[in-house]
């Protein structure tokens, strides 16, 4: 029998999946979602995986099949943390864990107020503080805010500008949240607007997500439990 925690983590990975989809389908790329997995046949953009599995014990071999190993950082998202892939030529990347926080659970009060990006000049905004000079603020491109389940976040200061965020996907029974940031003091101080911005636009649904490492212990003090873990699969490493 499927317990609580394990629907959770199947819910959260297919959240999951459609964001990678709906980032992918904005750098005019096209997935294709399966019995088992999510996969996209041609190169995903840079920090997104190539598939992402749907259920327990998908098969290694399909999976790999699915997706370009021959272009350069193909990776699978192994949800369930369950497949040993370094037979179809993956080495483990990190490891991490799938979290969960209850619909419309209180949030900390915040200094900044919560809008949604609706137009470029605010996504390109929003995608400058999030990259913090990396260079990578071009992923997310307009072709997103055509995306009616895609909602990103920008929390901003009195005079406007953009200082914390995150990307909100909405799917039928959660809404996963991913790219948290803040500019200052890290996702201590993203989370409490972000999750004001939530608790506001999705009062009924639980809200999912993964971390690891410092991140996770923040996600947790500001009330997500760890439900599962999930693997990232890197090929040719």
């Amino acid at each position: 029998m499927t317990n609580p925690k394990q629907l959770l983590v199947r819910a959260a990975a297919r959240n999951n999946a459609e964001w990678c989809a709906a980032m992918s389908r904005s750098h005019g790329l096209a997935g294709e979602f399966g019995v088992q997995a999510w996969t996209a046949p041609s190169r995903t953009p840079p920090y997104y995986p190539d598939a992402v599995t749907l259920v327990p014990n998908a098969d290694r071999t399909v999976l790999a099949a699915g997706i370009d190993t021959t272009a350069p950082g193909a990776s699978i998202k192994d949800s369930f943390a369950d497949l040993d892939l370094t037979e179809v030529g993956f080495q483990m990347l990190f490891e991490a864990q799938w979290i969960h926080r209850p619909a419309s659970a209180p949030a900390p009060t915040s200094d900044l107020v919560w809008d949604v990006a609706g137009d470029p000049d605010t996504l390109r905004a929003w995608a400058l503080a999030w990259d913090g000079g990396n260079g990578n603020a071009h992923l997310f491109r307009p072709e997103l805010l055509d995306d009616p389940a895609t909602w990103v976040l920008a929390g901003q200061s009195a005079d406007g500008r953009v200082l914390a965020g995150a990307v909100a996907s909405l799917s039928d029974h959660v809404v996963g949240i991913s790219n948290v940031f803040a500019l200052d003091g890290g996702p201590d101080a993203a989370w409490p607007v972000v999750l004001d911005a939530v608790n506001w636009l999705f009062p009924t649904l639980p809200v999912v997500g993964y971390e690891q490492g410092d991140d996770l212990a923040a996600a947790i003090r500001h009330g997500f439990e760890p439900v599962g873990p999930l693997r990232i699969w890197l090929h040719g490493q």
